[in-house]
């Protein structure tokens, strides 16, 4: 018995090493192949012919980055305030014959594909945001964000946005409900023995409780607006504008969008080019969840 133990002691160590091992092999694997592909598009140093004329590298990839960050930061300052609200309803005050199927609901929403989240918002969203953001033009219209000549159909980097927050809500609520309901019941209820009401036991003890986890969930949705493809693609009128007009159609594209609207008609050269701006979303997503693990490791750590 004791050798066939260790026996399996062994076989399992091995297998879990060999699990570690095929995750870095794999994203080794992935980074070898954009570069390999995107290499003749880096040693160009003349400019590419393309569809729209000549472009480079740089002249190409700083508004596409520029596009896939403003876009996911907007949907995170949308998404997080109503997710962690959300988590909290679900885990602290609904009722359990409540709680539950909304957990549920929010879950289920997790699985709907992209392209229906497009569809919904090309046909449904865009014309129900159209009010709002002339309102918001014509009397913010000095704040950048809400300037520039705005005209229907909205079909903007705002209404992108707004879907892309509907699409990370449910993740980052799911793992932030999960983190509040393990906050430490006795904390919980000394708390509310000193005098202290539902939200000042939420504020003491449940957020700073959860504040990792929190951030964690936030950069997991964070990772899902970057790469995000189809929804954007079939909201979002595309331009390589670098400018904060998130009202204005033509004006932004996203890395994954642009990639997914110029592959099935590009050449050897724009392939590469396209190879290249995926290579860029490597490495953004790559420094972003590097980013995100330092941020959790701090925040659990100050906790």
């Amino acid at each position: 018995m004791v050798g066939g133990a260790r026996m399996g002691d062994k076989v399992f160590s091995g297998l879990s090493v060999g699990s570690g091992l095929l995750i870095f092999a794999t994203l080794a694997a992935v980074g070898y192949f954009l570069l390999q592909e995107a290499f003749p598009a880096i040693m160009v140093s003349t400019e590419l012919k393309g569809s729209e004329g000549k472009f480079s590298l740089i002249k190409t990839a700083i508004p596409l980055v520029f596009g896939t960050i403003l876009s996911s930061i907007l949907a995170l300052l949308i998404a997080v305030p109503i997710a962690v609200g959300v988590a909290l309803f679900i885990s602290h005050f609904a009722p359990r014959r409540l709680a539950g199927p909304i957990g549920y609901m929010m879950d289920l929403l997790a699985a709907v594909p992209s392209v229906v989240f497009g569809l919904w918002g090309g046909l449904w969203l865009v014309p129900r945001l159209e009010p709002l953001f002339l309102f918001l033009n014509e009397y913010l219209g000095f704040i950048p964000l809400f300037g520039g000549p705005v005209t229907p159909p909205m079909r903007n980097m705002a209404t992108a946005s707004v879907v892309l927050a509907v699409m990370i809500l449910p993740i980052i609520t799911a793992v932030s409900r999960e983190v509040f309901l393990q906050t430490p019941r006795l904390q919980e209820e000394a708390a509310l023995a000193l005098g202290a009401t539902r939200w000042e036991v939420i504020k003491t003890v449940v957020l700073p409780f959860g504040r990792s986890g929190v951030v964690a969930a936030s950069m997991l949705g964070l990772g899902r607006a970057l790469g995000e493809t189809m929804a954007v693609l079939m909201i979002m009128s595309p331009g390589m504008a670098v400018n904060l007009n998130i009202l204005v159609s033509t004006q932004h594209s996203t890395i994954a969008s642009y990639i997914a609207r110029k592959q099935a008609e590009a050449g050897p050269d724009e392939m590469a080019l396209l190879i290249f701006t995926g290579l860029v979303l490597f490495v953004l997503t790559f420094l972003i969840n590097a980013l995100a693990r330092l941020i959790v490791a701090k925040t659990g750590t100050k906790a």
